[in-house]
């Protein structure tokens, strides 16, 4: 129940079993190949996945690492952590001095979705990367406001023709809408 942001912990034994069991929910669909955040709990997870599909992971892409919230990575709920809270609304950094901001995270994250698009027509590829980078990179080419993504938690986005769609969303299918031109 802590910040992590880019600080990089490797991936615990809940975080092993996670990845294990997001293997079921991955083989109901068919992949391609799978790339990963370089921080090594995506890493790992991506590998284990990988394994357990008989999938490479192709790519370490350097803009898939989770958000960089500076001062307060490694700090749980307390004193410390509300001391390091902006006041006065949205600024960006999404309420802690320091941070990356929110719009910079959103823009490499979808122009690695875009990378990967356009690098590979077709392809389903997994990305396996971190809760706050896949949000805001959602909210961004969806134009609308997403929950938090859950840990290993199977959501299917998809790049086409008309725009992204998101299918499914922390493993609940979603019905289909529209889809977003961004």
């Amino acid at each position: 129940m802590r910040i992590q942001g880019r600080t990089d912990i490797p991936l615990n034994h809940a975080g092993r079993e996670q990845a294990v069991d997001a293997v079921g929910a991955l083989r109901r669909y068919d992949w391609d190949f799978l790339v990963s955040s370089p921080l090594s709990r995506a890493a790992e997870t991506a590998d284990v996945i990988a394994a357990g599909l008989g999938l490479t992971v192709t790519q370490r892409i350097p803009s898939l690492v989770e958000r960089d919230y500076g001062l307060a990575e490694g700090l749980g709920a307390g004193a410390e952590l509300e001391a390091l809270r902006e006041s006065g609304g949205t600024t960006g950094n999404g309420g802690f001095r320091g941070a990356e901001p929110e719009g910079d995270v959103a823009d490499r994250g979808v122009d690695a979705l875009r990378m990967l698009a356009r690098d590979n027509p077709g392809a389903r590829i997994i990305v396996v990367s971190h809760g706050t980078l896949i949000r805001l990179s959602l909210m961004r080419v969806l134009g609308r406001p997403i929950p938090t993504i859950d840990n290993a938690a199977l959501t299917v986005a998809q790049s086409g023709p008309g725009g992204w769609t998101l299918d499914v969303l922390n493993g609940e299918v979603l019905e289909p809408a529209t889809p977003s031109s961004v």
